[in-house]
C-alpha cells in the first residue's frame, strides 16, 4: 500500500498525470495555499454557528424540537445528495470557477436563512449545504492536481482549516448575538462575510484553466458489490452522524442541564477546536500498526467517554470530557478519510470509493440530528438520546472493525476514452 497520501480523493476521477508541467509557480502556490485555507474555513460555520443559538431560534420562531432536528439535519443531507453533482459540473466548467460560484452561493444561503423567517431558514440552509457539498468534493481534486508531492500535507492543512472554521463559528456566534442586542439573526448572517472574503482570495485562481483540455475519463465497476466498501461507508456515516449530533445538539443539552448559552457555545467550540490535534495525528497513528482497527477502537473509545461525560458529568468538570470528545471525533473523521486511501488499490478506485463513502455516508449521517430531535420530543429528556448515541457508536465500531482490515476493495477500472 504505497503512495496512500498521493491517492487522496480525486473528485473529478480524471487522469492528471500530465499536469505536472502546468503546476503553479511558487508565488502562485503560496496564494493558492492561502485561498485553500480560507475556503476550508468556510465549510463548517454554516453548521456549527446554528447550534449555540438554536434555543433562541426556536424561541423566536416557535419551532419544535423535531422541526429544529430537521433544520440541523438538512445541511448534512445536502452533503450526501449534492456530492454526486460536483464531478459532473467540473467536466463542464473548471473546478476553480465552480468553487468561486459555490462560495458566493454559500454567502447568499447564509443571508437568506438569517432574515427571511422559517422559510428562509430552511431554504437558506439547503442552499448553504448544497454549496458546501460541491466545494468539499472538488477541493481534494485541486489539492492533488496542484500539490502532487504534498497531497497528504495539504489535505492535513485543509482539514485543519475546516476544524478551525467550525470552532470559531461555534465559539463566536453567541458573543455576536450579544453584540446585536440578543438578536440571533445578525449573529448567523455574520458568517457570510468570511465566505465573501474567501471568494475574493479565490478569484485569481480562475486564471488557471489550461489544464482542463483533453481529460481521460475512467469508470470504476463493481464497487457497490464490495462488502468492504459498504463497511467503510457505514463507518463514515455512523461516525459522521455522531459528529453532527454534537454540532447540532450539544449546546442545547448543556443549556438544559443548567449551563449558560455563552458557556455552552464555548464548550462546543473547544471540543471542535481540539479536533485539529487528532485530525492531523489520526492518519499517522492509523498507519503505524498492521491495520487500522486499533486506531479506530481508540478514537471511538475516546468519543464514547467524552459523550457520557458531557451528558452526565457535573458541569463544573465538563471541560476534560469535552476535550476527550473532540479528540475522539477528530480522529474518527481523519481515520475515515485515511481508510478511503488505504482500501483503494489506485487513485481511480479511491475517487469512486470517496464518492460512495461521502454520498451514502452523509445521507446516513443526516438522520442523526433528526433522530435526536424526535427522540427528545417523544421522551422529554436526554436519556433516550444517550442510548441512541451509544447505539450509533457501536454501529460505527462494528463497521470500523471490518473497514479497518488490511484489504483492498473489489473493483475494476475501465478506460472510457
Amino acid at each position: 500500500m504505497t503512495s496512500r497520501n498521493d491517492a487522496l480523493i480525486d473528485a473529478e476521477a480524471n487522469d492528471h498525470d500530465d499536469d505536472t508541467a502546468s503546476l503553479p509557480p511558487p508565488a502562485s502556490r503560496l496564494l493558492l495555499i492561502i485561498a485553500l485555507f480560507l475556503v476550508g474555513m468556510n465549510l463548517r460555520p454554516a453548521i456549527s454557528s446554528l447550534a449555540p443559538v438554536l434555543a433562541a431560534v426556536r424561541s423566536g420562531t416557535g419551532m419544535s424540537s423535531a422541526t429544529a432536528g430537521i433544520l440541523t439535519t438538512l445541511p448534512v443531507l445536502c452533503f450526501g445528495v449534492f456530492a454526486i453533482f460536483a464531478p459532473r459540473l467540473a467536466r463542464r466548467h473548471s473546478s476553480e470557477r465552480i468553487v468561486l460560484y459555490g462560495l458566493l452561493i454559500l454567502a447568499i444561503g447564509i443571508g437568506l436563512r438569517s432574515f427571511f423567517g422559517i422559510p428562509g431558514l430552511f431554504a437558506g440552509t439547503a442552499i448553504a449545504g448544497a454549496s458546501i457539498s460541491i466545494i468539499m468534493v472538488l477541493l481534494p481534486g485541486i489539492i492533488k492536481r496542484d500539490f502532487p508531492d504534498q497531497a497528504g500535507t495539504m489535505t492535513g492543512v485543509y482539514t485543519m482549516a475546516l476544524c478551525l472554521g467550525a470552532a470559531l463559528a461555534a465559539g463566536a456566534t453567541v458573543p455576536l448575538q450579544n453584540l446585536a442586542g440578543g438578536d440571533w439573526r445578525p449573529a448567523l448572517a455574520f458568517w457570510l462575510v468570511p465566505a465573501l472574503i474567501a471568494a475574493f482570495f479565490w478569484w485569481p485562481q480562475l486564471r488557471r484553466n489550461a489544464h482542463h483540455a483533453a481529460q481521460v475519463h475512467y469508470a470504476v465497476r463493481g464497487l457497490r458489490s464490495s462488502a468492504l466498501a459498504w463497511q467503510l461507508t457505514i463507518y463514515m456515516g455512523a461516525q459522521s452522524a455522531l459528529a453532527y449530533c454534537v454540532f447540532g445538539w450539544l449546546p442545547t443539552i448543556l443549556i438544559d442541564r443548567g449551563m449558560q448559552p455563552l458557556a455552552a457555545g464555548f464548550v462546543l467550540s473547544v471540543s471542535i477546536g481540539v479536533q485539529i490535534v487528532t485530525a492531523l495525528g489520526g492518519p499517522w497513528l492509523a498507519t503505524r500498526g498492521r491495520d487500522q482497527r486499533a486506531a479506530i477502537a481508540f478514537m471511538l473509545g475516546m468519543t464514547l467517554a467524552g459523550l457520557i461525560g458531557c451528558l452526565y458529568a457535573p458541569l463544573d468538570a465538563i471541560w476534560p470530557w469535552a476535550i476527550l470528545l473532540g479528540l475522539g471525533q477528530g480522529g474518527s473523521f481523519s481515520v475515515a478519510l485515511t481508510l478511503i486511501v488505504l482500501r483503494a488499490p489506485n487513485a481511480h478506485v479511491a475517487a469512486s470509493l470517496s464518492g460512495m463513502a461521502q454520498g451514502f455516508g452523509y445521507s446516513m449521517a443526516a438522520l442523526g440530528p433528526l433522530a435526536v430531535g424526535v427522540l427528545h420530543d417523544l421522551s422529554h429528556d436526554w436519556n433516550t438520546v444517550a442510548v441512541f448515541l451509544v447505539a450509533t457508536l457501536i454501529v460505527s465500531l462494528i463497521a470500523g472493525m471490518g473497514a479497518g482490515r488490511n484489504l483492498f476493495v473489489d473493483a475494476t477500472v475501465e478506460r472510457l476514452n
